[in-house]
């Protein structure tokens, strides 16, 4: 789920360990756009920690992270043409496109697809339940006691849903940013992007909580 594509997943092997050196991790990676002008989406964050901090990404972290890529894209020069660099933070209800993900944030709710329909769809919402054995467990919403296990490599999007739990656990991590860092919160929050509760899964422009462009040409 990190990338959609052939292309998208050779720029994640290039690029996931020049993310690594400077301390994050791609979250997801999308080249986008037609033969002329396209864009590259990388949404990164700093690794998540046992003590709360991590999960994020900052300003001054996207600034980072975007002259690493653009120094390495620009020696091995896999993309033809010219291109737009965006890097973004996942914002709070962000995607999650790795298996740890699920376990990270097992409690809260999430909407997740499927490549295809089992229990009679390919769409679900509930409470994430977390992993067991490679399988994503899912509280199915609306239906008490039910916990359903899909194998990770039968979805094709899942996404946080808004709720206050979430909220409350975005600010519990900033606030322990703040603790462990030093820094000022009034600088390094982040808004959150609350966007439309009821959105459809797999709009790559809207999931980012802000992001940081540079032209780039071949």
């Amino acid at each position: 789920m990190r990338g959609k594509t052939q292309e998208d997943r050779d720029l994640i092997e290039i690029l996931d360990p020049v993310a690594e050196t400077v301390g994050f991790e791609i979250v997801r990676l999308r080249l986008m756009g037609g033969a002329e002008t396209r864009r590259l989406q990388i949404m990164a964050e700093r690794p998540l920690l046992e003590d709360g901090t991590g999960g994020d990404m900052n300003v001054e972290d996207c600034a980072k992270l975007s002259r690493a890529v653009s120094e390495i894209l620009d020696a091995a020069d896999p993309i033809s043409g010219e291109y737009t660099l965006e890097v973004s933070s996942p914002g709070v209800d962000r995607p999650l496109t790795r298996l740890k993900d699920f376990d990270d944030y097992s409690g809260l709710d999430v909407r997740i697809e499927l490549d295809r329909v089992a229990e009679g769809r390919k769409r679900f919402k509930g409470e994430l339940a977390g992993v067991e054995d490679g399988q994503v467990g899912l509280n199915i919403e609306g239906e008490d006691d039910t916990t359903v296990y899909f194998p990770f490599e039968w979805l094709v999007d899942a996404k946080l849903v808004l709720t206050d739990a979430l909220m409350k656990r975005g600010a519990e991590q900033r606030a322990a940013r703040v603790a462990a860092g030093g820094e000022d919160a009034d600088e390094d929050d982040v808004a959150a992007d609350g966007g439309d509760a009821d959105e459809d899964l797999g709009d790559d422009a809207e999931d980012e909580d802000f992001d940081l462009s540079e032209s780039e040409e071949d």
